[in-house]
């Protein structure tokens, strides 16, 4: 037998928890069909002498729903290497939606995702499906780099039964039966379960809840139902009505696992975690199959004060998400308003020291004060910082931005969270916020800080975590391990300087709309389905050629 690709010298880690070894892996059809030893001639070679060969990394929460179809390499997830992509989270799928309301989906998207509407306009044109089972066959037929799985979203099916209404009150009985009925159709179409949240961080157009929010306990139960009936994995964001009663709820009903972000470290002081942490070993003593998500980075965000989106969940911003720029500009100059603001995150705020973590992006009025740490300024100026920022606004016509880091920022909570049994690696959140954040790179991120600089867990566990236990909780079988017989979805990465460059910003989404990206350091080769998609910082593959990613319907090519 003659090989396609031979991946020749490396050290073989696959995906299982296993001991590494050295050796070669021969690749034919898409498949490997020879692991250690290789000794055939190949078409094409690469030389992973000093390198590790793992399985491509499995991101079981992005946010390309929309991307995808006008990015079909999905950047900039295979420069991390993935080669698995789970979209639809949170509720926030594109479909099934009706023409009518195209416009009410991508401004609910442009609010939470932090992607312009003109974008998602242009990007999307004539969308050219409505109902889920037709955007997966939207899907199959665009292509993508690297394979997909796609929930059924909770946001866009209650627009779809409800209407308009859907953002203001709860479902009927018959409303709620209509939506099991849509899961259950895009389920056997073969979504990959169905997704929902009821965070109050989720705001959609004009400020309003986005619609799974007005969702009772009980419809999102009985509409989970439906993966009871046709099988698939729930995902949800806990909020007020939809936290652990209502997963265990859910997984004792339905059999299903259930899969809910997230699992963060200091979201409102040290340890304020810890209660979330206590209830999730409850679950699991009880033997529910329930898997909080955690990140491996903090989780930070970089925001214009034209679109406040860290501050949108409060009740204080309620009116300014509903106004225009300059009713905003009138809510940041109004001192009574400032100091309801400064009651929650001011100086001896609820939210705690988040300005000392908080730097100045962007200020073209003076971009001296760029890098500046917002606390120290405030110090400096003898203010409270959300004076200093909010005047800083003005003075720049709220042509500003501002970093910081929200939640999830102590790096010791962090790794005792990735260590517990119960979670599972997540919430890259990739395609989404996509002006305000970039954790795509959480791949090159975990290796390089906890794998390589705190040495907190070993190479084999750390793929493991990457590939075969994210694939395992969301029911996708046949990735995230590299075997004989098996998809030839792999990563060749060198140990030593595997990274990321940060972010930077770029204007190359439609409409010319800007995002962060972030570029990847120390990754070799993706190979997708043997096909090799990068190489040395470089795609190899384009939009416009034939993609060797695959439609995983029920978790599977």
């Amino acid at each position: 037998m003659s090989y396609d690709l031979k991946i020749t010298g490396g050290t073989i880690v696959d995906g299982t928890g296993a001991a590494r070894y050295l050796g070669d892996l021969g690749i034919k059809d898409g498949r490997i069909v020879a692991m250690g030893g290789a000794p055939a001639e190949a078409q094409r070679t690469i030389d992973a002498t000093g390198r590790i060969v793992a399985p491509g990394f499995v991101d079981i929460h992005t946010h390309y729903d929309a991307q995808v179809l006008w990015d079909p390499l999905v950047s900039c997830s295979p420069w991390h290497g993935v080669t698995t992509i789970v979209m639809g989270n949170c509720g926030f799928s594109v479909a099934p939606t009706r023409p009518e309301h195209r416009d009410l989906i991508m401004r609910t998207l442009e609010n939470v995702e932090g992607m312009s509407v003109d974008a998602l306009r242009a990007g999307l044109g004539d969308w050219g499906f409505e109902t889920f089972p037709e955007y997966l066959d939207a899907l199959d037929a665009n292509g993508c780099a690297v394979n997909m799985a796609a929930m059924i979203g909770h946001t866009a099916l209650r627009m779809y039964v409800l209407g308009e209404e859907a953002t203001e009150r709860e479902a009927t009985e018959e409303e709620i039966a209509r939506q099991r009925e849509l899961v259950t159709e895009a389920l056997e179409a073969g979504a990959l379960g169905f997704a929902t949240s009821r965070a109050n961080t989720h705001v959609g157009y004009e400020g309003r809840p986005v619609p799974s929010r007005l969702a009772t306990s009980e419809e999102i139960i009985e509409i989970a139902q439906a993966l009871g009936d046709v099988g698939g994995i729930m995902q949800a964001t806990q909020g007020r009505g939809l936290s652990h009663d209502e997963f265990a709820r859910i997984a004792e009903t339905t059999g299903a696992n259930v899969s809910w972000t997230a699992l963060l470290a200091s979201t409102v002081g040290p340890g304020s975690h810890l209660k979330d942490v206590e209830k999730a070993h409850a679950l699991a003593e009880r033997g529910l199959p329930v898997f909080p998500q955690v990140a491996v980075q903090p989780i930070q965000f970089e925001m214009s004060w034209k679109a406040p989106f860290i501050y949108e969940g409060m009740r204080v911003f309620q009116p300014v998400a509903q106004s225009d720029i300059d009713g905003r500009k009138a809510y940041y100059a109004d001192r009574d308003w400032r100091e309801q603001f400064k009651e929650k995150a001011g100086n001896g705020g609820k939210i705690g020291d988040r300005w000392a973590r908080t730097e100045i992006t962007w200020f073209p009025p003076d971009p001296a004060m760029e890098g500046k740490n917002v606390q120290e300024l405030a110090d400096e100026l003898g203010q409270d910082p959300v004076d200093v920022m909010l005047d800083m606004a003005l003075d720049a016509d709220l042509d500003m931005r501002i970093v910081q880091d929200v939640v999830n920022h102590d790096r010791n909570e962090i790794d005792e969270l990735l260590h517990d049994p119960t979670t599972v690696i997540g919430l890259s959140d990739a395609g989404a916020h996509a002006s305000q954040l970039c954790d795509a790179k959480y791949s090159t991120e975990f290796l390089s800080t906890f794998v390589r600089e705190r040495k907190s867990f070993d190479l084999e566990q750390a793929v493991h975590m990457l590939t075969q236990r994210p694939a395992q909780v969301f029911g996708i079988e046949d990735r995230g391990t590299l075997k004989d017989g098996g998809w030839a979805d792999v990563v060749v990465f060198d140990m030593e300087n595997v990274g990321h460059e940060g972010k930077r910003r770029v204007y190359d989404l439609p409409a010319g709309a800007d995002r962060l990206v972030s570029d990847a350091k120390g990754i070799d080769a993706v190979v997708v389905n043997g096909t090799v998609i990068r190489q040395n910082g470089e795609d190899s593959v384009s939009a416009g050629s034939a993609l060797p990613g695959r439609l995983l319907r029920h978790g599977k090519a």
